[in-house]
């Protein structure tokens, strides 16, 4: 199980952290190692420049996401001024698709970094009842407590993508 790392205050308007290159598609080359680790490119959804929101392997409720930081960053508080900017753009995209696409009752974001480093949060939407996708039934084990990240569906890279599709249909313009 991975704990949950402290949030911090943003860095002062001078700070800038240099936002790595995503140039191919293959998981080598990935921003940093967490975007990797995550199934990247599979995995993407949609990139907003300092994040990138990707389709999480483990399922522990469908619709189940990584929104993570491209910067080398390892501690919140190291991102960039421009990394805090864009995060409530993807935080309503995420919730306006997700709501879309799966309806969900609430949302959870877990910001877990004892295993991948990079800054990112987990994004959980939680259900009271269970939810369907591409036939397969998903219930979300932990409701109305914590939510049980070891439960659920593990997405393989065809899952992965089709996730990833069903999002984008719903994302917003």
């Amino acid at each position: 199980a991975k704990s949950c790392a402290a949030a911090h205050s943003p860095p002062s308007a001078g700070t800038r952290k240099r936002r790595l290159p995503m140039p191919s598609a293959t998981p080598s080359d990935a921003a940093n190692k967490t975007i990797a680790a995550f199934g990247w490119p599979a995995s993407l959804v949609k990139d907003y420049g300092p994040w990138v929101v990707l389709v999480r392997p483990a399922q522990p409720t469908w619709g189940s996401l990584v929104l993570a930081c491209t910067e080398d960053a390892e501690a919140f508080s190291d991102i960039s001024a421009e990394a805090f900017a864009a995060l409530p753009s993807a935080i309503k995209d995420i919730e306006a698709a997700l709501k879309a696409a799966f309806d969900y009752d609430k949302i959870n974001y877990l910001m877990l970094m004892m295993v991948d480093p990079n800054v990112h949060y987990h994004v959980i939407p939680r259900y009271a009842a269970a939810r369907s996708f591409n036939g397969a039934e998903n219930a979300d084990s932990g409701w109305p407590g914590p939510p049980a990240l070891g439960d659920g569906i593990t997405l393989d890279t065809g899952g992965m993508m089709a996730m990833a599709e069903h999002l984008k249909a719903h994302w917003p313009v």
